[in-house]
């Protein structure tokens, strides 16, 4: 089969096409004949090596496919070969063949294409796992999404606004805060010209957000702590502006506040599974019906995954980078 390889750590243009022999699909698992793989910013990080490929896992970059399952094993899953799919996967997702646990498998929702359902998992999963298990966004609540128009932005905003709660984002232009808006933000905020800790305190009559989900880490996390209310919950999932952060434990204890984070590649098939479970009741059918919407801000042939990393590093998108598979 036809693959994207990582030839060494480096620049997008390490990025490599190659020939591969087809994955072997084991017990649990299926084959997927690939029609679009998603764009991660963990893809580029891996690419750049520093994210350990977990043990077992395949060394090709994409965690997240569409397509077609063509063999493997289907018995107990509700699968049958043939059956159009998107998958949550550890690796390997740039290529024409990936396999997947079947149970990290989800049906495409009716009336999407293959290049749409493969902007899905990765970000979904993430979202569901660290905004509403971990960091219980529930009733009335209020969240503060950091990136609104990153992959995991653009997921999370219409979640959340899908399932009644007020959001508040971020974005790095009056252009990207305008599409925050319009996937359901009640207030975008460019961080380049006002500071996020005023307006959430002032678009809340001073009581802060309920949770927070950031992706940057470092210098915001003592800022974020001043935007959460009393019980507030800071999920963190990525640490693009550095992992170190001095933070006032004063505060943690006086308003009970909670900090918390996790990365999903490296977690077990029951949890991921558990998470597919959560998001065919929830969430697909908000994604039949429309309510949530993919938004994609590029398509790329398998061939050009060097352009696509290019543009995932401008930051320039607003919402996903999907790469076809022909």
């Amino acid at each position: 089969m036809k693959a994207v390889e990582i030839a060494q750590p480096g620049p997008p243009d390490v990025l490599r096409i190659c020939e591969r022999p087809l994955p072997e699909a084991w017990q649990g698992e299926v084959l997927i004949k690939v029609h679009a793989a998603g764009v991660n910013r963990p893809d580029v990080i891996q690419r750049m090596g520093h994210y350990p490929v977990p043990p077992g896992a395949s060394d090709l970059p994409g965690l997240e496919i569409a397509g077609e399952i063509v063999g493997g094993d289907v018995s107990g899953t509700g699968f049958r070969k043939g059956d159009l799919v998107c998958a949550l996967v550890q690796g390997g997702g740039y290529a024409e063949y990936c396999t997947a646990p079947a149970r990290q498998c989800l049906p495409v929702p009716k009336g999407m294409t293959a290049v749409e359902a493969a902007s899905l998992p990765e970000t979904f999963f993430t979202v569901w796992s660290n905004v509403f298990d971990r960091a219980h966004l529930s009733n009335e609540e209020t969240i503060l999404i950091q990136g609104g128009t990153s992959g995991i932005g653009v997921a999370a905003i219409q979640i959340a606004a899908a399932f009644g709660h007020r959001v508040l984002a971020t974005a790095g232009s009056d252009e990207k805060c305008r599409a925050c808006e319009a996937l359901g933000a009640s207030r975008a905020i460019n961080y380049r010209t006002e500071d996020f800790v005023e307006v959430v305190k002032a678009e809340t009559s001073g009581k802060g957000v309920d949770v927070i989900l950031d992706m940057v880490g470092g210098v915001y996390v003592p800022r974020e702590l001043e935007c959460l209310a009393d019980d507030g919950r800071l999920a963190i999932i990525a640490l693009l502006g550095g992992s170190k952060a001095t933070v006032d434990l004063g505060q943690v204890l006086r308003r009970r506040l909670t900090i918390t984070g996790s990365t999903l590649r490296p977690r077990s098939i029951n949890f991921k599974a558990d998470i597919a479970a959560k998001l065919l009741a929830n969430v697909w059918p908000l994604l039949e019906a429309r309510k949530v919407k993919p938004v994609i801000f590029q398509v790329f042939p398998l061939e050009e995954a060097v352009q696509a990393h290019v543009l995932m590093e401008t930051s320039t998108h607003i919402g996903k980078i999907v790469l076809q598979v022909s």
